[in-house]
């Protein structure tokens, strides 16, 4: 019988589990197969001589699904009805997340390491495989739900019968209960003495669910937060403090990004930019406007003496519901009415945006992989406005590379992520912690890869010139319209072309287009005008899957809900190059990038995902520039392969 792995590992087997090696994974899982009936021995022998004339980089499970033997579906079944005969390290590998190579190395590690690490904390630790994966992998394969557990969602009766330390102890907590079942979510759902616990305190009918490492603590972190917190500071708008702590968490339950309370003649308007869009919350009493204020410059630690100038400041805000912390930025911005105050709600996320998950097309995904990411030194650009996503694609580019052969540091203001690993610096102006300061220490660090927040001046995009210059990858994001636009600002800022030539590899240009509520949503047929915008006519769309939103509770009646990623990547060849240092002009530019370079426009990748039914041509015709008339969309499609993620 095969011994569970990775996560589940019992201490008093470790040194089992080590000195067996995965050698014949894939045919210990095909006899699985066998048993549950859905492989038969011929078929068997028949795909190990396939395999034997393959290289070795094909699995024995992958020549079985690509000769038809087995479904993904009689896969999970088999896997589902097994989860204690399969060890999950080898069936990693047999799935193609993880290399052979890799988890031997991780075992050996495990019995090299002290205190009794699990290999699964070792492959994660190390990066030999994403959390997510992972996560993948549990939940897919052998039937776990996976959940991302919030403290302000589990069920208080629930929750009541355990505390904090316990939860620490098992890395587990109790979520909710359907049907008679409780379902807790582990760290390891393989873990059985977390499970014998959890059915202590609930009793037999305990159904595991796997959440993620940072997804669990935060959770715990929250519970404890809660348990420690005062009972009469829970929001009540009777009070200023009630005030500000029930806008926060109003926003927090809307997926704000951002609360904007602004003076008026006779009144304080309330609004939140919910999936980028300005939304009414509500109407507040003109004598609110200076206690309010008060109290925001107090949290934020401005000067409530001064009003007639702007300011700005931070915090972290506790949800006295939950415990949960959120950083806020607050800007006080002084208008003929009084101060106009706009908080950024900075939520860090439990999990980060896997780069392949931002929303690229296959093939431009590809091509930014291979002709950027993984090229040894440069500067690569993540352009866009502000809210278009930019912070979020550096994010995912930084985890993508986060891997113990790379020494990644950074300079943000502020840290809006917290990424395992890697030396992440927030600037602070206040006590001398300033851009260029950092700067200097920075390349002391011997980083192999250099994260600048955000190109803002003459001296930031130096900074990055010269850092590509010395042979390390810097990545940063910068405030343009598009790619070319990118470029053209870096001339602007008096850098040398040839400077800008022969260091930067990639601009990503980047926008986010509210996404099409799934709920309410159905097809359409664009309008005469609406084609006329866009420069096509009726016969250039077929094939096309044009929706829109008819409007549902889920949506507030907008036809959106939640945003998709709309790309423009410009990869830098030679003849782009060549263009930069005869300083062409932008159109030249763009045509010369469009016909060597492959390069499609944001307007034409917001079409494909409007032809995919992801966003509408409405938002595709407010939001992206309309430089250059479109290709026909079969030759876009083409271009950029089918969007997978949308």
């Amino acid at each position: 019988m095969i011994n569970p792995e990775p996560l589940a590992d019992a201490p008093a087997r470790r040194g089992a589990d080590a000195a067996h090696p995965p050698s014949d994974s894939g045919s210990e899982i095909a006899r699985l197969l066998i048993r549950q009936g859905s492989l038969s021995q011929e078929q068997l022998a028949y795909a190990k001589r396939v395999k034997s004339k393959l290289s070795e980089q094909y699995s024995l499970l992958r020549v079985l699904r690509d000769l038809g033997y087995v479904s993904e579906g009689e896969l999970r079944r088999t896997f589902s009805e097994n989860r204690l005969k399969v060890r999950l390290g080898d069936l990693l590998v047999e799935l193609g997340y993880l290399r052979e190579s890799d988890l031997k190395a991780a075992i050996a590690m495990q019995k090299d390491a002290l205190g009794g690490k699990k290999l699964g904390e070792i492959l994660l630790d190390n990066h030999f495989i994403e959390e997510h994966k992972l996560i993948e992998v549990l939940a897919d394969q052998l039937g776990f739900e996976a959940i991302e557990p919030r403290f302000a969602d589990l069920e208080a009766g629930l929750v009541r019968r355990v505390n904090p330390r316990w939860c620490k102890e098992f890395q587990a907590i109790p979520v909710r209960e359907e049907d008679g079942q409780v379902v807790v979510a582990f760290r390891d759902p393989l873990d059985g003495t977390a499970k014998s616990a959890a059915e202590q305190v609930f009793g037999p009918r305990v159904t595991p669910a796997i959440g993620s490492r940072r997804a669990i603590r935060d959770a715990i972190l929250a519970f404890e937060n809660a348990s420690h917190a005062n009972p009469r500071q829970v929001a009540d708008e009777s009070t200023v403090t009630g005030l500000v702590d029930s806008l926060v968490v109003d926003a927090l339950d809307a997926d704000a990004s951002d609360i904007h309370i602004e003076p008026m003649k006779d009144h304080i308007r309330v609004r939140f930019r919910r999936d980028g869009v300005m939304m009414l919350h509500k109407d507040l009493d003109r004598e609110m406007a200076q206690p309010l204020t008060s109290r925001l410059k107090i949290m934020a630690q401005a000067d409530i003496s001064e009003r007639r100038r702007h300011q700005g400041g931070r915090v972290v805000f506790q949800d006295p519901r939950s415990g949960r912390g959120v950083d806020l930025r607050l800007s006080f911005y002084a208008t003929i009415f009084g101060e106009k105050i706009v908080i950024r709600l900075l939520s860090r996320k439990a999990e980060l945006l896997d780069v392949k998950e931002v929303g690229m097309a296959p093939r431009m995904l590809e091509r930014f992989l291979q002709d950027a990411l993984d090229l040894p030194s440069g500067v690569i650009l993540i352009t866009g406005p502000t809210g278009s996503g930019k912070t979020t694609t550096l994010y995912g580019c930084v985890n993508y590379l986060n891997d113990t052969e790379h020494s990644i540091t950074t300079a943000e203001d502020p840290v809006e992520y917290v990424i395992d690993g890697i030396a992440q610096c927030s600037l602070n102006p206040k006590i001398g912690l300033t851009f260029e300061e950092t700067l200097r220490h920075m390349v002391r660090q011997d980083p192999d890869v250099i994260v600048l927040g955000e190109v803002r001046d003459q001296y930031s995009a130096e900074a990055a010139i010269q850092a590509a210059l010395t042979g390390h990858k810097v990545l940063t994001t910068f405030h343009t319209e598009d790619s070319i636009g990118g470029l053209l600002r870096l001339m602007n800022m008096n850098i040398e072309t040839f400077l800008i030539s022969s260091t930067v590899v990639s601009v990503l240009a980047q926008r986010l287009l509210r996404r099409v509520c799934p709920r309410c949503a159905e097809n359409y047929t664009p309008t005469a005008h609406e084609l006329r915008r866009l420069g096509y006519g009726q016969h250039e769309l077929l094939g096309a899957k044009f929706r829109r939103g008819r409007g549902c509770t889920h949506c507030r009646y907008t036809g959106y809900s939640g945003r998709v990623g709309v790309f423009e990547l410009l990869v830098l060849n030679e003849t782009v190059k060549d263009a930069i240092l005869n300083k062409r002009t932008s159109t030249e530019i763009r045509r010369i990038s469009v016909e060597t370079s492959g390069l499609i426009t944001l307007l034409e990748d917001g079409i494909g995902k409007a032809a995919q039914g992801h966003t509408t041509i409405g938002e595709v015709l407010r939001h992206l520039p309309r430089l250059d008339r479109p290709r026909p969309l079969n030759e876009i499609m083409r271009l950029v392969g089918e969007f997978d993620h949308g």
